[in-house]
C-alpha cells in the first residue's frame, strides 16, 4: 500500500517502509524525551544528598518538567498549526535538547531547576507534533500499530535508559546521564533533519481563520472537551503511582537501590513486546473495546502493588512488570482514539492542548499524591494504597469517557481520506 506524495515534489510515492522509517525516528526523539523525564525521580538520593533538599523540593523538581510543559503546549496550541510540522519539531527538539545539556552543567539546585523549565517547556510541546505527524501520515486502520511502535520508547528507556543512566551516574555524578542525553539529543537531531519530510498538507487552511480564533474552537468544542478530560483522568492516574515507584520498591518492599536497574529493565522489555501486540489488537478489534479491557483488568496489579510488603526480588519483579504491562497497555489505544477525534487542519492545536492537559494533570498527580503519602519511624512510605484506590477509580472513569473519543461528525471517510500533502524538503 502507498500514499502519493504532491506531484510537484517529483519524489514519487510515500511507501510503507518510508512510513516505518518515520515512525522510528520519532520513536528516538519521544525515547529521549521520556528518558529525560524518568532518570530525574530514581536520582532523587543523589540530589538530596548533594543539594540537600528535602522531599518538597525534590516533588517540585519533577513536577517543573511537567509544569512548563503544560503551559507551553497551551501557548503553542495557539499557533502550531501555522507551521510545517518538520520546522516546529526540529526547533523544539534542538530547545529541548539545548536544556538537557544545561542540566548537566547546572552547579546549584536553583539553576537545574531552570534547566528543568527550559526542557520541559520544549519537550512537551515536542510530544503534540510527534501525535500530529502521526495522525497526519498514517492512516487510521495502521495508527494502533504505529503508536505501539512510537510508544515502545517508553519501554525501551526503561530497559536501557534508567539502567544506563543510573550506571553513568554511579553513586555521586548526577550530571553524567544529561551529558549523555544531550550528546544523543544532537545526534537524533541530525536524523530527524534528514529523515521527516515537510508536511504542510494542513496549512491549505491555516489562514482561513485567526489563530486564537481557531484554538479556541478546538478547546470550547464539547466532543474535545471530553477528550481532554479523558487524557487529563489518565494521566492523573498514572502519576498517583509512578512518581513513588522506587521509593516504594526499596522503602517498602524491601529492594537494594542496586537492584531497581533489574526492575525497569524487565517492566520495560516486557512493555516493549505488550505494547506492539496491544496495538496490532487495537487495529484488528477496535480501540475503544481494547483500552476498556486494559482498563478493567489494571485494578488487579494496581492493588497489588501499592499493598506489597517486603518481599523476595522475584516477587518484585512480577508485580512491578505487571502492573507496567497493564498500565501502560491502556496507553496505546487511547493515544490512537485521541488521534482520530480531531480534523487534520486542527490537530496540531489539539495535540498541543491535549499534551499540556497531559502535562499539567502530571504535576498536579504528583503533587496530590506526595500530599497523600506520609512515612512511618522506619522510613516506609505510608497511605500508599489510597493512592491505588484513587488512580482506579480515575481509570473507571475514563472507560465511560472513552465513548466521546471519535473521529468528527462531518468526516463520512476513514481518516485515510483526509491525509495531508507531502513535501520533501529540498
Amino acid at each position: 500500500m502507498t500514499t502519493e506524495i504532491d506531484p510537484r515534489s517529483g519524489y514519487g510515492h510515500w511507501t510503507l517502509m518510508r512510513e516505518r522509517l518515520l515512525l522510528l525516528t520519532l520513536a528516538a526523539i519521544q525515547f529521549t524525551t521520556v528518558l529525560d523525564f524518568l532518570i530525574i525521580m530514581p536520582l532523587g538520593p543523589q540530589f538530596k544528598l548533594v543539594f540537600g533538599l528535602d522531599p518538597g523540593q525534590f516533588g517540585f523538581l519533577v513536577a517543573s518538567y511537567g509544569i512548563a510543559a503544560g503551559f507551553s503546549g497551551l501557548a503553542a496550541g495557539f499557533f502550531l498549526d501555522r507551521f510545517d510540522r518538520k520546522k516546529a519539531l526540529l526547533w523544539l527538539y534542538l530547545g529541548f535538547t539545548i536544556g538537557t545539556l544545561c542540566c548537566a552543567f547546572s552547579p546549584t539546585y536553583e539553576i537545574l531547576l531552570a534547566s528543568r523549565f527550559i526542557t520541559g517547556a520544549f519537550g512537551g510541546v515536542v510530544g503534540a507534533v510527534i501525535l500530529a505527524i502521526i495522525g497526519d501520515v498514517v492512516p487510521n486502520e495502521r495508527r494502533g500499530t504505529a503508536m505501539g511502535i512510537v510508544m515502545s520508547s517508553f519501554s525501551i528507556s526503561q530497559i536501557l535508559g534508567v539502567p544506563i543512566g543510573l550506571y553513568l551516574a554511579g553513586p555521586t555524578n548526577w550530571h553524567m546521564p544529561f551529558f549523555a542525553l544531550g550528546g544523543l539529543g544532537a545526534v537524533v537531531l541530525v536524523v530527524v533533519g534528514i529523515i521527516t519530510p515537510s508536511l504542510k498538507g494542513h496549512m491549505m487552511h491555516a489562514g482561513d481563520e485567526h489563530p486564537f480564533e481557531r484554538t479556541w474552537a478546538v478547546m470550547v468544542e464539547p466532543d474535545h472537551q471530553k477528550a481532554f478530560l479523558f487524557m487529563a483522568m489518565i494521566t492523573f492516574a498514572g502519576t498517583m503511582i509512578f512518581p513513588y515507584f522506587a521509593s516504594y520498591m526499596v522503602a517498602n518492599a524491601g529492594l537494594k537501590s542496586e537492584q531497581l536497574p533489574w526492575v525497569y529493565f524487565f517492566s520495560g522489555f516486557c512493555t516493549l513486546v505488550s505494547m506492539n501486540l496491544v496495538g496490532r489488537w487495537a487495529d484488528h478489534s477496535g480501540k475503544r473495546y481494547v483500552f476498556t479491557i486494559s482498563s478493567l483488568v489494571m485494578a488487579l496489579p494496581i492493588l497489588a502493588f501499592t499493598n506489597l510488603p517486603k518481599v523476595p526480588l522475584a516477587e518484585a519483579l512480577a508485580v512491578s512488570t505487571i502492573l507496567m504491562v497493564c498500565m501502560t497497555s491502556r496507553m496505546v489505544p487511547a493515544m490512537a482514539m485521541m488521534t482520530a477525534a480531531v480534523e487534520p487542519r486542527n490537530r496540531g492545536g489539539f495535540m498541543s492542548i491535549n499534551s499540556a492537559v497531559q502535562q499539567l494533570s502530571m504535576g498536579l498527580g504528583s503533587v496530590v499524591g506526595g500530599k497523600i503519602l506520609g512515612e512511618n519511624s522506619r522510613g516506609e512510605l505510608t497511605h500508599f494504597p489510597i493512592n491505588g484506590v484513587v488512580a482506579i477509580v480515575c481509570s473507571y472513569i475514563c472507560i465511560y469517557l472513552a465513548k466521546f473519543l471519535k473521529a468528527p461528525a462531518k468526516s463520512n471517510l476513514p481518516d485515510k481520506a483526509a491525509e495531508p500533502v507531502f513535501m520533501e524538503s529540498v
